[in-house]
């Protein structure tokens, strides 16, 4: 057992094997993934948008509610009347100007239900706003959720809040320049948001995606889910009790990440508060850093951090993680990944562990570093490639690394 004093190791092979294996067209990787879209110099520099309270300023549509009844307008022409929320709600998106270029604003001041196996679709140019909340009833059906935007581009959702079942709650599909502002996702079944480009597994069309703060509870699935995005900004992941993974990252590069707050993510499965699967930061052959999370924080659950099938490019800034049913952090058969650069906790019973499947190239390239370790252990078994694990504080811990 190791005392509690921070020591440094760094593995004789770092420098040479690590660069070897990172290295874009290095040989040891199989054929290049998808390769990310770059971004342009003016979706590089826009400023981030910021939204006001929910219904605050000008709108162009508008549904509001008395009782049982709902109502759509559109300056001093009624739309919709009557008792169906998610018709009122399409009239007053079908109401905004055919063939616009520029953003126009839907407002809902109202409340009430809408059935689980039928979806409100955005088109490109819409923001929508629901100053209430949308329960999801009945049984869900596939590809259909309460927010649905596909194939469009500028479309924002500044203010949701959604209880029920959904099959997704938002789904996003092959869009860019999407932005969410704050949503409420209590759910009691589904998964609480998707955004993909799995229209063509072969590029990566889901672009520009901005999410400032999701709550997602009570899900059977996972909280937030992306696949084949380049291009995403979160502020912050709050979850608890969902099915799954808290967040999950597919197939995703150039991705920033402020928080992860996770509770009960996961809980009896494998899954973890923070995943990233399936090349998730693989730019053509290689593994620049181009996932960023500031800080993950995961309680109980599954596992706190997976990397796993490939993935890396990872930077995660801050860690406070324990009580995890299964691993507090494994990371298999992935490259370039850094935990925690800038300090942070890691409590047992669930240990940390360095592995790799022998159908994917050896892990490579792990940093675990300025970490207090508490009732744990360091657990690496294959080897792996030029792990460095350094500033290291050992509390009841064991350090099993090769």
């Amino acid at each position: 057992m190791r005392s509690p004093t921070p020591r440094t190791r760094r593995r004789a092979l770092l420098g040479v094997a690590v660069a070897a294996v990172l290295a874009f067209g290095a040989a040891t990787l199989t054929a290049p993934g998808p390769e990310p879209v770059a971004l342009t110099a003016v979706e590089e520099a826009a400023p981030a948008e910021t939204f006001a309270a929910c219904g605050d300023g000008g709108f162009d549509t508008e549904v509001t509610q008395n009782g049982s009844t709902y109502t759509a307008r559109a300056g001093g022409s009624t739309l919709y009347r009557g008792g169906d929320m998610l018709a009122a709600m399409r009239a007053a998106v079908n109401g905004l100007s055919p063939g616009r270029t520029t953003r126009e604003r839907v407002v809902v001041r109202a409340s009430g239900s809408m059935p689980a196996n039928t979806s409100l679709d955005l088109p490109s140019h819409t923001s929508l706003e629901v100053c209430g909340t949308i329960d999801v009833t009945g049984t869900p059906t596939g590809n259909n959720a309460a927010i649905r935007i596909r194939h469009a581009v500028d479309v924002a959702v500044p203010h949701l809040s959604l209880t029920g079942n959904p099959y997704f709650g938002v789904w996003v599909r092959t869009s860019r320049d999407v932005h969410f502002g704050r949503i409420d996702l209590r759910l009691s079944g589904g998964l609480g948001m998707r955004i993909d480009s799995r229209d063509n597994d072969a590029v990566r069309e889901a672009r520009n995606i901005r999410i400032d703060d999701v709550y997602v509870s009570g899900t059977n699935n996972h909280g937030v889910e992306t696949y084949g995005v380049d291009g995403l900004t979160i502020g912050t992941v709050t979850a608890r009790d969902t099915g799954y993974s808290g967040l999950l990252l597919n197939d995703t590069v150039n991705a920033t990440v402020g928080l992860v707050d996770a509770v009960g993510a996961g809980t009896g499965t494998g899954y973890a508060a923070f995943r990233t699967a399936n090349r998730n930061g693989r730019v053509g052959n290689g593994y620049p850093v181009n996932i960023r999370v500031g800080e993950i924080r995961a309680r109980g659950g599954g596992r706190g951090i997976f990397c796993v099938s490939e993935s890396g490019g990872l930077v995660v800034e801050r860690v406070d993680i324990a009580r995890t049913g299964s691993n507090a952090v494994l990371v298999e058969n992935c490259h370039n990944v850094t935990i925690a650069e800038q300090g942070g906790t890691i409590a047992g019973p669930g240990d940390i562990r360095i592995a790799a499947r022998s159908e994917f190239a050896n892990t490579s390239g792990v940093t675990f570093r300025n970490l207090r370790l508490v009732d744990t252990a360091l657990n690496e078994n294959p080897c792996a490639v030029g792990t460095v694990v350094r500033d290291i504080t050992w509390v009841n811990s064991r350090d099993n690394s090769c």
